[in-house]
């Protein structure tokens, strides 16, 4: 009998631990789905808005440095925040005369901040919630704002969870080289094969992918992402900075018209 007893007990206290554990991972899946550490991609309506071309009316910033101009169509419905963020700070003349602080081996390069070693202006919002869209890929022209910090609660530290910000500082992406194998493994881990064809055609950073909120596409200007991509630099630990001086001397915000690009 007393066997029966504890034999019993020993059920119970097991079973109220994998009930325990089944909150907790139930807890930890919904803390993931309801912060910013991923999204769910659905490629039966993913729809890959970089790969069309700019509409009259579409809102697009201008990018001036002196390398050369760059243009890009802004996604406000999509990253809403930091679109926000961006055009208001461009607006405010706070790019004007700012340092391209990072050029990285032809890949990527980060514009944007008053200081050459990256650091921010006192004034920016370094806190803008990542935003990640199933629509928004790290293609080639892609541009990506930096992560600022990562933010988790004591629960999520325990269960998962926490939360990506980003703020003033900017990446406009250039590619990696797509070798065959590199091709062949796109091609398999893909969820689309419209998106792995996206890649490979366009180019872009693969492993970037729903890790930075994109706000807009490049449309004119990649022979000066090419430029800025590929500048002579130091490595500092954290950057490799530009040896020599480049600077971003405005950004504007406007309206596109296809009647601008006729005439040029």
């Amino acid at each position: 009998m007393n066997e029966g007893k504890r034999l019993l007990k020993v059920i119970l206290i097991l079973t109220l631990v994998m009930g325990t554990l089944t909150i907790a991972l139930l807890y930890a899946t919904g803390q993931r789905e309801k912060n910013n550490i991923y999204i769910v991609v659905d490629p039966n309506t993913m729809k890959l808005v970089q790969l069309e071309e700019p509409k009259d009316g579409d809102t697009i910033a201008v990018i001036d440095t002196t390398e050369g101009e760059i243009r890009m169509v802004l996604y406000p419905e999509r990253s809403p925040e930091a679109v926000r963020n961006f055009m208001e700070l461009a607006r405010s003349g706070y790019y004007d005369d700012t340092y391209i602080f990072e050029s990285r081996e032809g890949t990527y390069f980060g514009g944007g901040t008053p200081a050459k070693n990256g650091s921010v202006g006192k004034t920016t919002n370094e806190h803008i919630e990542r935003e990640l869209h199933q629509d928004l890929w790290p293609f080639r022209g892609a541009v990506c704002m930096v992560e600022t910090d990562y933010v988790r609660t004591f629960k999520e530290k325990l269960l998962g969870g926490g939360t990506y910000y980003n703020g003033s500082r900017f990446y406009i992406l250039n590619s990696i080289e797509f070798t065959e194998d590199i091709i062949s493994d796109l091609r398999e881990s893909s969820a689309s094969a419209e998106l792995a064809d996206a890649f490979i055609e366009k180019g872009g950073v693969p492993n970037f992918s729903q890790q930075m909120t994109i706000i807009g596409q490049t449309y004119e200007g990649f022979e000066v992402i090419e430029k800025l991509s590929s500048l002579e630099g130091k490595n500092t630990g954290k950057f490799i900075t530009p040896t020599e001086d480049v600077k971003i001397k405005s950004i504007k915000i406007e309206e596109y018209s296809s009647g601008e690009t006729e005439k040029k």
